[in-house]
């Protein structure tokens, strides 16, 4: 299996991962997959709602499983959501199964593309700002140990990115 084969993207929420995703999959003739969408799609509610009904808890274990089934598909780019690294067992499995590519953006960034949207559960609070960066205290450690390699995406065109990680994955295919 070659590391291009199955590509999955972490990061923070507005990182990027489902832009750059589809824009990724089409120039590596791969299916794009995300995974809060397959989730949606398969229990038919938005994840607001089982954020309602279960808690968080009961949507990690939901993601869990999700990321497990579509991460041994192959031929994929598959964007996970924000909060899929606080799982060990998803940790080790993205390592295990494909390329892991860390999304890294500033809370800047972050807040900035994720202010105006109200589908985002973790950001409905007094102060989205510090939650992002509570969010991201936590999580970028566990980015950090996932990745095979972390592109930067606050700066340059969504092409720009693709170009870089293109250039990343070749590099990893064909070491010097």
């Amino acid at each position: 299996m070659s590391v291009a084969n199955r590509i999955f993207l972490i990061g923070p929420m507005g990182a990027g991962k489902s832009t750059i995703g589809r824009r990724l999959a089409r120039e590596l003739g791969l299916r794009f997959i995300d995974s809060d969408r397959e989730i949606e799609a398969r229990t038919g509610v938005d994840i607001p709602r089982i954020f309602d009904i279960e808690g968080e808890a009961g949507f990690r274990r939901r993601e869990e499983s999700m990321i497990d089934q579509l991460s041994q598909e192959d031929g994929i780019v598959l964007a996970t959501g924000g909060g899929a690294v606080l799982s060990d067992t998803t940790r080790e499995r993205l390592a295990m199964r494909g390329t892991v590519i860390y999304l890294r953006t500033s809370v800047d960034e972050q807040f900035r593309r994720t202010r105006a949207d109200r589908r985002r559960p973790l950001l409905q609070d007094a102060d989205p700002r510090a939650r992002l960066e509570a969010l991201l205290a936590q999580r970028a450690p566990l980015y950090q140990a996932t990745a095979d390699f972390t592109i930067d995406t606050d700066h340059g065109s969504i092409p720009r990115v693709v170009r870089q990680i293109l250039r990343s994955l070749q590099h990893q295919d064909n070491p010097a």
